[in-house]
């Protein structure tokens, strides 16, 4: 039984919360019970091994045991979010969906079917062996969305090793390789997910305060959010053991800052792709941005300054897209990292970094520096052609309070000046005021 090990954790964990979604909270007697109605569904849907099925949710109780009969069904499941927008149907077609499932707020549950067949080799090869499978996409911020495809006995094998059990806010999104990797985390070791009604600072810190959560995954961005609304000041988070970051580079500015607000709290940078899993880290410091990360299943080696990845883990390949695979196997992140002995420290994509007169520029390194100082909200660093430089550093800057460009522009590259060296320092410097993030709290670096 593929599920068995979490089921046996169902099991010896019957009377303790497993999932509070709405101010209710769910057991895992009741989670067990759960997930044999939605076996019995998907039977008398006729919903067979193999089948692609897009699970149209939030994090919920029975979207949760709704996918783990998926798993259990050895089907092919397709997480979407109302992130999707109007690109659901361009991905339900990239993934050849077949039928859908629909949980509204209510969790309620509607099923159609769709006039699709999914004749994918990968398909193929998966139905053959008589796995189960995952697909996620890439963020698309460079075009069309790709369509990955796993194989979910690579995913769930590093889970059936014990850890350590955490009241945990799946703050990352249900059609996320990190917010997946939150969830069979949790569930496996017998803690408890706490959604929250939106992903603002005050209604996570507050779900935080209420149910005693331990352990909060989010991105920089989100992190810098709590910073600058300062919702931390009004809820308790004594609780809190653990904040763990990833999915961008984190600003040095932000983590210090964090730190010297909250001693206690440990801080632990991960490190993951939807393409290959959430690998196994662990920080040089709270403090720091070094990282070790590897882990059983998990091999690393960098080559010309590029992260490379070869995981058990590893996704088949892409549904709509060549294979990114080198020869022998090995995944190229497009992540550039330095290298301190058994340390590494991402310095930022590789499609990202401004080339300055043959100068390398990292957008992190600049936000981090602008990010400084008092009157800056937000701060966004990316590239334009420039016909001497090849490149010119530009900035985007969302102010808390308003001021004139001029005296603002003057002020940042003094500012910048003083702590970088001038090939580095922005520019050309443009005030907004819309937000610079996108839904799933990762800053938008595009020009």
């Amino acid at each position: 039984m593929l599920i068995g090990f979490l089921t046996r954790c169902f099991e010896k964990n019957k009377e303790k919360d497993a999932i509070v979604w709405q101010d209710r909270v769910w057991n895992y007697q009741w989670l067990l019970t759960r997930l044999q109605h939605w076996q019995a569904v998907l039977k008398s849907e006729a919903i067979r091994q193999g089948s692609v099925v897009i699970l149209e949710a939030d994090f919920s109780p029975d979207s949760i045991a709704l996918f783990l009969a998926l798993i259990q069904q050895c089907c092919i499941t397709v997480p979407l979010t109302r992130t999707a927008g109007v690109r659901k149907d361009e991905l339900i077609k990239a993934a050849q969906g077949e039928v859908v499932f629909t949980l509204d707020n209510n969790d309620r549950v509607t099923i159609n079917r769709l006039n699709n067949s999914s004749p994918h080799e990968l398909y193929r090869q998966l139905r053959k062996s008589g796995h189960p499978g995952l697909v996620l996409f890439s963020s698309g911020s460079s075009g069309k969305s790709k369509a990955v495809l796993h194989d979910w006995t690579g995913l769930l094998e590093k889970f059936k090793l014990p850890r350590h059990t955490f009241r945990v806010i799946p703050f990352l999104l249900y059609d996320h390789i990190g917010g997946i990797n939150t969830l069979v985390y949790a569930l496996s070791n017998g803690g408890c997910i706490v959604t929250v009604r939106d992903r603002s600072p005050d209604s996570v810190l507050e779900a935080v305060e209420k149910y005693q959560v331990e352990l909060l995954p989010v991105s920089p961005t989100f992190l810098n959010l709590i910073l600058l609304s300062e919702a931390y000041q009004r809820y308790r988070l004594d609780s809190l053991k653990i904040v763990s970051y990833g999915t961008e580079p984190m600003p040095e500015s932000t983590l210090k800052r964090f730190r010297q607000l909250f001693p206690g709290i440990q801080l632990l940078q991960t490190y993951g792709l939807t393409e290959v899993g959430i690998l196994r880290s662990k920080s040089e410091s709270s403090d720091s941005l070094w990282m070790k990360v590897g882990g059983d299943g998990f091999r690393t080696r960098v080559v010309d300054g590029i992260l490379q990845i070869k995981a058990r883990s590893s996704m088949l390949g892409y549904l709509n897209a060549p294979s990114p695979f080198t020869s022998d196997g090995w995944f190229d992140t497009g992540d550039l990292v330095e290298v301190k002995g058994e340390y590494l420290r991402i310095l930022g994509r590789q499609s990202e970094i401004i080339n300055v007169g043959g100068e390398k520029v990292y957008p992190a390194e600049v936000e981090s520096v602008i990010q400084e100082m008092e009157n800056v909200f937000e701060a966004v660093v990316y590239g334009e052609k420039n016909p001497i430089t090849g490149n010119i550093v530009c900035a985007k800057i969302r102010l808390k309070t308003l001021e004139s460009l001029k005296e603002f522009s003057m002020g940042l590259k003094k500012h910048c000046r003083e702590r970088m060296q001038n090939y580095k320092v922005p520019v050309k410097v443009t005030l907004i005021e819309e937000e610079q993030r996108s839904e799933r709290f990762k800053k938008l670096r595009a020009a």
